[in-house]
């Protein structure tokens, strides 16, 4: 067996798949043939000293020959790669091919990293579309190198590769991997099922108010605004983890708007429409409802960066009454906004102005499947290739998850809305200028001056706890910023029953975020917890709860959900 070994060895000495020389030169011509790098100089991002690729051709080489001296004695493979976790792929074949893809991968990634490419976003980019390519030609993707899915073709006598094809012919129908199936839940009935009624509704949204689900209720009403990318039951998913019916329980009236699925037909709707005739409105009809003038504000996501809008416009003009404002994983500030960054430059930004934004060309609406895609190949062996794999390959339905059914129901946003916000954002982060124009006035996020508590999530990749944290520098009244656990979503919907993820808490927020994070304390469950005992204390005092939902001038239109939120 060590003759055998020698001989692997001599034979791939001079002959492995990847030569670090041949792999310079091909992401060389990558580059220039990429329009994301036109009118770059990018030649010295491939001046490698000779002596450090020989080093890694070197370390290459030796990996290569154990994993080749591995299989040749017939050692079996064991992954911690869970796209490689099943036993099949403890067999000499499969293994092999698992065991040297990784070696590649590898391989690959270390070389962009010993790339001389200063510019940040340049090899940000580089690096994205290396660990697209690597995650695409995975063994795991393709059907003839997957061991689990021929196992299961032969279990089910062909069946699964049938099933999979029907999968594969209805997402390319709809425009989007779904990663829940669309018959796993319905809307209205095992989500977004907390009683209540639609009280007011424009061009724009609908304002849903909640029929109380305890015997007294805070004074002060909980004015909620969702993102508008998705449908805003992110919120109101089912009982067990819904925040709309938690903050009832805990005693809060609940006001919150649901938007449109805009189309074509609201195509020319802008950002000042959003401020103005959405949530400027919601909050209006909010106060006149309830009758009191100070409630309680909250925005997700994008309705946080909204409602922070919406409360400068109205501290432009004289109105600073609201009780306390909650922004959670929001950007007001997009000092660092993650991995989306590699797709945002002023060559997109113009383009998409010109197609959609009404500037010197059409306007149109941005396909919420474009956005969800996108998010999704962020995170493409988690969101993207795992699906393939398993809808396409092995011919099985996704587990049905409410979150991931939220995730595929998407929305278009209005192009010109959508191109003011790319560029006054992503693009000139100039949105915490003070300088902008908006709805008439100019838009200062400083003239918010309420208590503020701020969320964000430690593994965020959308909102970037970091500039998450930022806001505390933007806004004027007392703040508190809490660390929740997991990512954009799961971090922020954690119900407490559950006793799942932590979060961490430090009452000092003047200073810089490493230094927070290094003093905070870490607390176990949900931040749901620390919020509602935050809130209680902006909320008034407690009285009957209030059973009928809207008044004289705002009648109930038709229950909740509404209708809007199934467009």
């Amino acid at each position: 067996m060590d003759n055998n070994a020698h001989t692997f060895n001599t034979f791939w000495s001079g002959q492995v798949p990847f030569a670090a020389s041949f792999a310079v030169q091909q992401l060389r011509l990558w580059v220039a043939t990429n329009p994301w790098f036109t009118g770059q100089d990018h030649d010295a991002w491939f001046d490698v000293p000779r002596s450090t690729l020989d080093s890694l051709q070197s370390d290459y080489h030796q990996q290569w020959a154990e994993l080749g001296q591995r299989l040749l004695t017939g050692q079996a493979f064991t992954f911690d790669d869970r796209r490689f976790a099943s036993g099949n792929w403890s067999q000499p074949l499969f293994g092999s091919l698992a065991a040297f893809y990784l070696l590649n991968a590898s391989f690959l990634l270390k070389l962009v990293d010993l790339l001389p490419i200063n510019d940040k976003k340049p090899r940000q980019r580089l690096l994205y579309l290396v660990e697209q390519a690597i995650a695409a030609a995975a063994p795991s993707n393709f059907l003839a190198s997957n061991p689990d899915a021929l196992q299961r073709l032969v279990d089910t006598q062909g069946s699964s590769l049938v099933t999979g094809l029907m999968h594969l012919a209805a997402d390319l129908q709809e425009g989007k991997m779904r990663q829940c199936d669309a018959a796993a839940f319905k809307v209205g009935v095992d989500l977004a099922n907390t009683p209540g009624e639609v009280v007011f509704e424009n061009e724009l949204f609908q304002l849903l108010q909640y029929y109380p689900q305890s015997e007294t209720q805070y004074r002060r009403p909980v004015f909620i605004v969702p993102p508008a990318i998705n449908k805003y039951y992110i919120l109101d998913l089912r009982p067990d983890n819904s925040m709309v019916r938690h903050l009832l329980q805990q005693g809060h009236p609940v006001f919150l708007m649901s938007w449109r699925n805009f189309d074509q037909a609201h195509a020319g709707t802008t950002w000042d429409d959003l401020v103005e005739t959405g949530i400027i409105k919601g909050l209006q009809v909010t106060r006149e409802i309830s009758g009191e003038q100070r409630p309680n504000c909250v925005g997700f996501c994008i309705g946080g960066t909204l409602l922070g809008s919406a409360l400068a416009v109205l501290a432009a003009r004289g109105d600073k009454d609201i009780a306390s404002v909650s922004l959670l994983t929001t950007f007001l500030d997009y000092l660092d906004t993650g991995p989306i960054d590699i797709f945002v430059d002023e060559q997109l930004v113009a383009y998409r102005e010109r197609t959609i934004g009404g500037v010197n060309g059409p306007i149109g609406v941005f396909k919420g499947e474009d956005m969800g895609n996108t998010f999704s190949l962020l995170r493409p062996n988690d969101l993207w290739w795992n699906y393939n794999v398993d809808k396409y390959l092995k011919g099985q339905k996704p587990i049905p998850l409410d979150l991931l059914f939220w995730n595929n129901d998407s929305t278009n946003l209005p192009g010109p809305m959508y191109c003011w916000y790319l560029r006054h954002t992503y693009l000139q982060n100039d949105l915490k200028s003070g300088d902008l124009d908006c709805c008439g006035v100019k838009l200062d996020l400083r003239a918010i001056d309420a208590p503020a508590y701020i969320l964000a999530t430690h593994d965020d990749h959308i909102v970037p706890w970091r500039s998450a944290y930022a806001s505390t520098d933007l806004l004027s009244g007392t703040k508190r910023f809490v660390l929740g656990a997991s990512g954009h979503i799961a971090g922020v919907i954690n119900p407490p029953a559950k006793e799942k993820r932590h979060y961490w808490t430090n009452d000092q927020v003047n200073q810089d975020p490493e230094s927070w994070f290094s003093n905070a304390k870490q607390h176990p469950g949900s931040w749901w917890n620390d919020w509602f005992v935050w809130l209680a204390d902006q909320a008034g005092e407690r009285q009957p709860a209030v059973s009928h939902a809207g008044n004289e001038q705002y009648p109930p239109l038709e229950p909740a959900p509404g209708s809007y939120v199934k467009q």
